[in-house]
């Protein structure tokens, strides 16, 4: 192992656990990376044919058939190696958050498959596997070792008095923050940020640290590229602060950082903090030591509001003002995913006017909205929960319509600084899941359904259907993006301020030169600008549009894009 390595790993080491203590972890360190170190990675970054799929193992299933086969299956037949990667959403043995809640880090479910199918999906995409190491399930062998007594678990959760004062502390959902259990020795509080069946880890202690090191290295050699550390935010635990976005947090993510560079060259790590901005890309370090991505969680609900507002002023200045990344940073975007649109990301953004008025919109829409409490007796919107296509439909649309101002809204996510991800019920042209949410209970099945690949099958061969429509015309987005330059993560962006009904903005890859204006119209209306402005920003007198194959010579003065026309402008 390089020494700067080392060096790096034992000053984070000592900061966290002092001299002693971070001694004795950096040898249990050595001896995993010894026993784990591979080949590496054939490909060191992400670039603009990185395009990644987000589904759970049995999103799409078949009768007699273990999902995970199902959907390699069915990603072999229709989406090939147009899309690169793929998240497997939590496919380990769960006791509850639909996954979230981790009975056995190192297992797959049986009911979605083995590690066999993980591994031959793994031979066609580039993986995500969730890490889930804030807190694992109350049934886990850990938790249950924990409360039989046996030592070598007793410092693996925390223990709290519960008459001590925790106003402090940042608390994401409206549950209590401890939970009685029953220990061997009598009755115990321990930590739970998010339920009782989610106990929170401590990463106090050293053995827990280490066996949280090594489910990591597992996941990179069963096949996994990237690693999304889920609710990473809240690892460390101290009183009297908010207890998210420690000094600890960030320290332990940089040694999380090296081990697996030095364990498998070419390993990403995500960070899902679903905060405000700020808060989010402090997880970047210093752009070379900590998260390789951070989840844009800001987009979303901006792209969102945009659409329903035909407005993109917000979405415009939001991404102007965005800070430039390192070579070997980005973020990661999306618009729809297994949760719901956060609201959080918008405070400072959105006033709470137009955060009310996206709220009803969703309600109207068939959708639901999470609220939070402010402590003072009102509540805010806190999350919107609804399938992305569903939120943004307008009363009387016809399909034409509804599936030309979604793919707009997907051409923003395709468009824009960074590595997209797609959900698979975006992909899919899904719907709301109005049954999902009458049979769990919960918000958030609305997006989560369960698809029959035999429908699934007919629905996207049928021409003119819903699925056959969005499919076809989102894969034809992302084949289109893989050939463009211009749209590598990396690539430096500029917002242009044409219209508001316009969002805008230029993206240059310095490395080759290549130019793309990427013209979103998020409104109903014909937009028409001076093309002299477009050819002077492109450099140009030609111009081409990659999406629509469209030119426009040196006599052209205007262009004219529809309502909700996507077009990405370039050197013809």
């Amino acid at each position: 192992m390089d020494t700067r390595t080392l060096d790096r790993i034992e000053n984070n080491l000592y900061a966290v656990y002092g001299k002693e203590k971070g001694d004795r972890i950096s040898k249990g360190i050595q001896d995993l990376m010894s026993t784990y170190r591979q080949d590496g990675q054939t490909k060191e970054w992400v670039d603009e044919k990185d395009v990644m799929l987000i589904t759970y193992g049995d999103s799409i299933k078949s009768d007699g058939e273990k999902p995970l086969e199902t959907l390699r299956k069915f990603l072999e037949k229709y989406v090939g190696d147009t899309i690169s990667s793929v998240h497997l959403l939590p496919f380990y043995p769960y006791t509850s958050d639909d996954g979230f809640s981790v009975q056995d880090y190192l297992t797959v479910s049986p009911e979605l498959g083995d590690w066999g199918m993980v591994h031959r999906l793994a031979e066609d995409y580039d993986l995500m596997f969730d890490a889930v190491i804030n807190h694992i399930s109350s049934k886990s062998d850990w938790f249950l070792r924990y409360l039989k007594g046996d030592p070598a678990f007793q410092d693996y959760f925390i223990e709290s008095d519960p008459t001590v004062d925790y106003s402090s502390i940042v608390r994401p959902r409206a549950l209590p923050l401890l939970t009685q259990v029953d220990h061997l020795e009598g009755a115990r509080h321990v930590w739970t940020t998010f339920s009782h069946d989610q106990i929170d880890l401590n990463y106090r202690s050293e053995g827990l640290f280490l066996a949280v090191l090594e489910v990591l290295a597992q996941y990179v050699k069963h096949g996994a590229r990237y690693l999304r550390l889920d609710a990473i935010g809240f690892l460390w635990k101290r009183l009297n602060t908010t207890s998210i976005h420690l000094e600890e947090t960030h320290l332990i993510i940089q040694i999380m950082r090296d081990v697996l560079e030095e364990i498998s060259p070419g390993t990403i790590l995500i960070t899902e903090t679903n905060v405000p901005h700020e808060d989010n890309i402090s997880y970047f370090g210093n752009g070379w030591n900590e998260a390789h991505m951070v989840y844009q969680f800001p987009l979303p609900p901006l792209t969102l509001h945009a659409f329903l507002s035909e407005n993109a002023e917000h979405l415009s200045k939001w991404a102007d003002a965005l800070e430039p990344t390192s070579a070997h940073t980005s973020f990661f975007n999306f618009l729809a995913s297994h949760d719901g649109v956060g609201l959080r990301p918008v405070e400072g953004i959105l006033d709470e006017q137009e955060v009310q008025k996206m709220a009803d919109s969703v309600a109207k829409n068939g959708g639901y909205v999470s609220y939070k409490d402010n402590g003072d007796g009102t509540k805010s919107p806190y999350e919107l929960n609804i399938n992305y296509f569903s939120a943004l439909k307008r009363e009387g649309d016809s399909d034409v319509q509804a599936v030309a101002r979604f793919i707009a809204a997907q051409t923003i996510l395709l468009s824009v600084k960074g590595m997209p991800g797609i959900y698979v019920h975006s992909l899919l042209g899904s719907e709301n899941d109005q049954k999902g949410v009458e049979s769990t209970g919960r918000y958030r099945s609305i997006n989560r359904e369960k698809l029959s690949v035999e429908q699934l099958e007919q629905e996207i061969q049928l021409e003119g259907s819903l699925r056959e429509q969005i499919f076809n015309e989102l894969m034809q987005s992302i084949k289109k993006r893989k050939s463009e330059k211009a749209l590598h993560p990396n690539a430096e962006q500029k917002v242009c301020f044409l219209d508001a009904r316009l969002f805008a903005i230029l993206r240059t890859y310095e490395k080759t030169g290549d130019k793309l204006l990427a013209l979103i119209n998020v409104s109903g209306e014909r937009v028409e600008i001076s093309l002299d402005t477009l050819k002077g920003e492109l450099g140009t007198d030609n111009l081409k549009d990659a999406i629509g194959e469209a030119t426009y010579g040196a006599e052209e003065a205007v262009l004219q894009l529809e309502p909700y026309q996507a077009m990405w402008l370039k050197k013809n």
